[in-house]
Formats: structure tokens, sequence, C-alpha cells
């Protein structure tokens, strides 16, 4: 099977974003060149440390969103989904976390949506449970091509460290929108707010990895009865 690998550059006015992805882990390809980061390492020799880091023999995942508690969720979205992933963000954080986390899960969706490359031969639909203490989440996910994501994570704080609440579920559907998903992410039970929305994310992660599979029987095959997914 061919590597199901992607890079990208997303850049705007508002944030500047590379994201490196594999979906089945190992190494992960170099940043593609860009004016800003390459700019930036030049004047950075030492550069700064990854807020969220972790090497084993399956896996490589590096992230820094400048958002901590984001990097938090990227960290255990790419750990449970079995990716290996870089991902660097430089943000408008001085005006607030908005265009960031957006941003931040569009180019996500987007890489994760080049690296699929096809849903032939693929599962198609995950889902997964995923505890932490007292919380559960549930989460379902379509490879559809038909973006859509309905949430209830029940979150009552207004932040979780310096993320804003109210863009956990946006993170969520500009990941579906970007990705071209279809997610139904739910939290069942829980006290805590940080334990909700981590719970979310490793449902989520399960699910993906479930959905991403492929079944060796059905290559070829696209899993609807119209034959192919739009």
């Amino acid at each position: 099977m061919p590597a199901r690998t992607s890079t990208l550059n997303r850049d705007t006015n508002e944030t500047k974003i590379q994201v490196s992805l594999s979906l089945d882990g190992g190494a992960v390809p170099p940043y593609e060149s860009s004016t800003y980061w390459d700019a930036h390492d030049a004047s950075n020799p030492s550069k700064t440390q990854d807020h969220a880091t972790q090497s084993t023999a399956s896996q490589q995942i590096t992230v820094n969103t400048g958002i901590g508690f984001l990097d938090h969720m990227l960290h255990a979205m790419a750990k449970h989904a079995g990716w290996s992933l870089s991902i660097r963000v430089h943000g408008d954080l001085h005006i607030d976390d908005h265009h960031t986390a957006e941003d931040t899960f569009l180019a996500v969706g987007s890489a994760f949506k080049n690296a699929l490359s096809t849903t032939s031969g693929l599962a198609r639909f995950g889902s997964a449970h995923a505890p932490l203490d007292e919380a559960l989440a549930r989460a379902v996910i379509d490879l559809s091509n038909r973006p859509y994501c309905v949430t209830d994570l029940g979150l009552k704080r207004e932040k979780i460290g310096d993320l804003s609440c109210e863009m956990i579920p946006h993170c969520l559907q500009s990941f579906a929108q970007a990705s071209g998903t279809t997610l139904h992410v739910d939290v069942l039970r829980g006290e805590n707010d940080h334990h909700r929305a981590e719970a979310a994310f490793k449902a989520l992660a399960v699910a993906i990895r479930q959905a991403t599979t492929v079944v060796e029987a059905w290559k070829g095959e696209v899993r609807s009865t119209k034959g192919v997914l739009y």
C-alpha cells in the first residue's frame, strides 16, 4: 500500500501553519518549504521546544500551536488514531484563540483528506467509546465526502487552559469540513470539563483509526450503494 502521508502549508494574514502527517505512523515527511517558516528557522537556530512531543518505535508526534490545551488535544488525537504528526502554528493570539484553533483544525483536516487520497478498500465507518475517569465519550465517523458535524460535549467552563470551550466543538466542525467527513461526537457523562474534552478527542481518534483501516477483501471497492462517495 502506498504511504498515506501528506504535508501542507496554510498561510493567511491570521495564521501560518505547517502540517506533516502519516496516517499509519512511522516517520513523518519533512515540512514543505515556507517563506515564513524558513525565515523563522534561520533567525531561531535553537528553535523552541514543542509543547507536545512524543517519540516511540511506531509514532513521531510533535505539536506546537501556541495554545497548550489545543496541543494536548491534538497529541491525544494523533496518539490514539495511530498517526505520526508534526504541526506548528504562528497565530494572532494577541487577538484571541479563535483563528489559531479554527485554522489548525482546517489544516489538519485538509492534510488528513490528502493523505487518505481514496476511500477505496477502507472500512469507511468508525465508532468508539472512550472513558477518562468519570467522563465517557462516544464518536462516530463516516468517510462520506459529505462534511457534517454534530457535537454535544456539555462543557460548562469558559476556558480550559488558554483554549475557549466554545472553540472545542468548532475545532471538530472545522476538521469535518476540511476532511470531508461526517462526525457525531457526544460526551455521555462527566463532571470535569478537561476529562470531557479529552475523552471526546480520544473517542474520535479510535473511530478514525477504525474507519481508515484497510480491508483487504474490499480492495478496489468503495463501501457505498452508489459505488462512489459524493
